[in-house]
């Protein structure tokens, strides 16, 4: 049964005829697909196709379960490398155009963690009355549905959805194929260590010792940089990221703990200019979940503390960004915390926000669409120029989870370790499979943990250091045009670097002595542009193309003629290790659509420009040739 919402949506965006004719069935499993090169439909259904993608576009349900369980599932490239990664968010008002800017924050997130993984992210709508009996059943059916893109996607956990849900998705799909998963299968436990957090922290620290470079820009001359103990911050939404936040800034320096001047949620916001008792705070949201108005109520109301005295407490959550501080660390999960007009709906209109130095965003920001770009870039013209607040972008400072995660692939799970197949979709034999390999998975997940703590401060800093560099070469940059060049840049130069080998795929062979006839059946039934002609020794000799047939068919030539009579014996080939960009610049120069790849005179493959507007950034390589 389709979720109503996912149902009211694809009905309104797409005729029913193209769900007739792109339905795939699995038994009670339905799929959706379309790829970049549905232009027109992926609009229908608010995506825009660009020169990074997306790849792949899936929607997706379970038809027969009493629950509701459906969703969608964006794969927007895969340059960085197979699979791509991204969280699985779950909330009754997911869309594929908000999975789609999920995913492509992916897809500049990995890239500017210099990770080996293309960008990913689905998404489950989720029935606002679901008991967890029911949340089960759907966190187990969708990890049934994403089964069938596990060679190019893997889930772990986001809004919604936490590292015990990751759990079941591993049950359901193995070890290899779900990230953030608990400590007793080997998982970095994202949420639990504060993965993302992490990278919010070392960001800020590289930030202040970069800093001074910043002066030579005007808007920055009169900065007045703080010592680190000396550093305010705010945090808005204190949560599974501004929660950790808080916590590591104490952890990671203890000799220079910054002030955690206030925090909000979604009951409101607290301020103390002499710094909030972040311990006291943290574990009552680790016990609570919310803590802004139980600890106004609990520690100030009814109690009598002079040391809270220049406490302050409000139930207007956004009100917390008309406050001031050195740092202001968005964590909240909204893209647009900020704007300079109040139509697009910001926590708070730029005319009103507290007076700032920096922005380290700990929430997903980024977004594809045309206009919230353009949005986007007028509000960093404001706050960045005119103001003077430097931005670091999301993606280039909350990878820090991503980090984690991909250290459950970057140090594989030995094979002893991985849940045999046929305890697969057993919760209660795995758990006792998992109780006797405790010790292992304990000295796995410790030593993956390590390596991705070591990965994100090497790369974070290493970001924040590209980031200001880049604003003082180009003073009429913003922070998000750099940030983007950052990341574009990575995965331009891993596409470039891939070869023909990577992208090829399996053309038909025809020997010399058929005819005709059996070319065009050939064509046909394979689907493909070309056909490989080759002599009894396996040898490549010529190609036959469907515009071959035509040009047959036009003159009246009998259709039992030998291939001699129509096939191109002066074949433009490449060989496997040509990269992607010499395969465009044949086609083009030779103005073919497709060419056979050769190996020692045999054919091994073809590159069509099909094959390249399916399997590679075309775009965004054309503009490389």
């Amino acid at each position: 049964m389709i979720p109503s919402r996912m149902h009211q949506f694809l009905h309104d965006a797409l005729p029913e005829s193209i769900w007739k004719n792109r339905l795939i069935k699995d038994g009670p499993l339905r799929f959706l697909e379309f790829g970049p090169l549905d232009v027109d439909r992926l609009q229908r259904l608010g995506i825009k196709v660009d020169r990074l993608g997306p790849r792949l576009v899936s929607c997706m349900w379970n038809e027969d379960s009493p629950v509701e369980i459906g969703g969608f599932l964006v794969v927007d490239n895969l340059a960085m490398g197979q699979p791509s990664m991204g969280g699985t968010r779950m909330l009754p008002d997911i869309t594929p155009d908000i999975i789609h800017n999920l995913a492509r924050g992916m897809t500049l997130k990995n890239a500017a963690a210099d990770l080996p993984f293309g960008g990913g992210k689905s998404g489950i709508v989720r029935n606002e009355n679901l008991c967890e009996k029911d949340r089960y059943e759907v966190i187990k059916g969708f990890g049934q549905l994403l089964k069938r893109y596990k060679k190019i996607y893997i889930p772990g956990p986001d809004v919604g959805t936490n590292d015990a849900d990751m759990k079941t998705f591993a049950i359901e799909n193995g070890l290899n194929n779900v990230v953030s998963k608990p400590a007793d299968m080997g998982g970095n436990r994202i949420d639990e260590l504060g993965g993302a957090a992490n990278g919010i922290v070392v960001a800020t620290k590289a930030l202040l010792e970069h800093l001074p470079k910043l002066k030579q820009l005007p808007q920055f001359k009169n900065m007045v940089i703080p010592k680190p103990s000396e550093l305010d911050i705010l945090i808005q939404g204190f949560g599974a990221v501004g929660a950790h936040v808080g916590r590591i800034f104490h952890e990671y320096d203890p000799e220079n703990c910054p002030i955690i001047k206030g925090i909000s949620d979604v009951n409101g916001y607290l301020l103390n200019s002499d710094g909030l008792p972040w311990k006291q705070l943290f574990d009552m949201w680790k016990e609570f979940g919310t803590v802004t108005q139980k600890y106004f109520h609990d520690q100030i109301m009814h109690e009598d503390h002079p040391e809270l005295k220049n406490m302050v407490f409000s139930n207007s959550s956004n009100n917390l960004l008309t406050e001031s501080a050195f740092c202001l660390v968005p964590a909240s999960p909204v893209f647009n915390y900020l704007d300079v007009d109040a139509a697009s709906n910001p926590s708070m209109t730029t005319d009103r926000m507290g007076t700032w130095q920096i922005i380290v965003e700990g929430a997903n920001t980024y977004s594809p669409n045309p206009e919230r770009k353009a949005e986007r870039r007028r509000m960093e013209r404001f706050v960045y120029r005119d103001k003077g607040v430097l931005i670091a972008t999301d993606y280039l400072v909350n990878s820090g989870g991503v980090i984690y995660a991909a250290h459950e692939r970057i140090i594989p799970t030995p094979n002893h370790l991985l849940i045999p197949k046929d305890l697969l979709g057993n919760p209660n034999a795995i758990e006792s499979w998992l109780e006797k390999n405790q010790d292992d998975f304990e000295s796995l997940a410790n030593n993956r943990r390590k390596a991705a703590v070591e990965k994100l401060e090497t790369v974070i800093r290493r970001n924040m250091g590209e980031l200001i560099n880049g604003l003082c070469k180009d003073a009429d940059s913003l922070p998000c045009e750099i940030a983007e060049q950052i990341s574009v840049q990575r995965i331009a130069s891993m596409e470039k670097s891939r070869t023909a080998r990577d992208i090829m795929e399996e053309a038909p062979t025809i020997g010399v002595d058929k005819s005709v006839t059996d070319a065009a059946k050939l064509l046909v039934d394979a689907q493909v542009p070309i056909v490989n002609v080759v002599s009894e020794k396996g040898k490549l000799i010529g190609i036959v193309t469907n515009w071959d047939i035509t040009k047959a068919m036009a003159s009246k030539l009998p259709m039992d003629s030998p291939l001699t009579k129509i096939m191109t014996a002066d074949v433009i080939t490449n060989n496997p290790d040509a990269t992607i960009i010499d395969c465009i610049r044949k086609l083009e120069n030779h103005e073919i659509s497709a060419m056979p790849i050769v190996e020692e005179d045999k054919a091994v493959g073809v590159i069509s420009g099909d094959i390249l507007a399916r399997r590679t950034l075309f775009r965004l390589l054309q503009t490389m040739t």
